[in-house]
């Protein structure tokens, strides 16, 4: 696994760069915006860990490029800045994660091992050709990774894609909020998390945009259910 560290604290990039390597990833490590947008362009990442406060373009500008240009890699957000706002503008630029500094580095080993997991193809669909899901005139293809309302593709990011895969396989069934946190995160990050509800909310405006009725439902206290109209 190669992966892009950027981070601008010299003393952070040693020593998160050192226990990657001691764990057997090969890592890359530049301090600024640009120098990650170039190092992105010219090589396959399987992940890349991003500080927001760094010179040049910031962490969440680095990320909007970074899926502008079609990057579909996960990405953490790596920062002191630990306001909702924070977290929910890192995510809407297309971060799959948030961690805030200080951390464990235990605890970002494990978010790493969950976002690569969920980046790693589903080698049993892929064998299959994989299973073509419907929720009314909502179709999704999983081993394409396309999900598509009446002939309108709905252009969803990778963990926008597994959410809703998740909620349409389980048609009419009410996934708690820990359980999806578990199954797309890997992990549940707690009561007070938003992340959820962002996402959510990205799924609900990208459907309705492609002409879809509401397909995902909120059930108060408890979790979402993906239901027919």
């Amino acid at each position: 696994m190669r992966l892009l560290l950027v981070e601008d604290d010299a003393r952070i990039a040693r020593f998160v760069a050192k226990g990657l390597r001691e764990q057997a990833y090969a890592v890359d490590v530049t301090a600024n915006g640009d120098d990650a947008l170039y190092e992105a362009a010219i090589n396959s990442y399987d992940l890349v860990i991003l500080d927001v406060m760094i010179p040049g373009r910031n962490g969440f500008e680095v990320c909007r490029e970074l899926r502008r240009a079609g990057q579909r890699m996960p990405i953490l957000m790596l920062t002191a800045r630990d306001a909702v706002e924070d977290r929910i503008a890192g995510l809407d630029h297309g971060a799959d994660d948030y961690l805030t500094k200080p951390f464990e580095f235990r605890e970002l080993l494990a978010r790493l091992r969950a976002l690569l997991r969920r980046a790693s193809p589903d080698t049993d669909a892929l064998a299959s050709g994989g299973d073509v899901l419907r929720l009314a005139g909502l179709r999704i293809d999983p081993a394409a990774r396309q999900a598509m309302w009446a002939d309108k593709e709905v252009r969803l990011s990778k963990t926008e894609f597994d959410l809703l895969e998740l909620m349409v396989r389980n048609e009419g069934v009410v996934l708690e909020h820990s359980t999806v946190y578990q199954r797309i995160w890997g992990y549940d990050f707690g009561a007070n998390s938003k992340n959820l509800a962002v996402y959510i909310g990205y799924l609900r405006r990208k459907l309705a945009d492609a002409g879809a009725p509401s397909l995902i439902h909120t059930v108060r206290g408890v979790g979402y259910a993906a239901r027919r109209p």
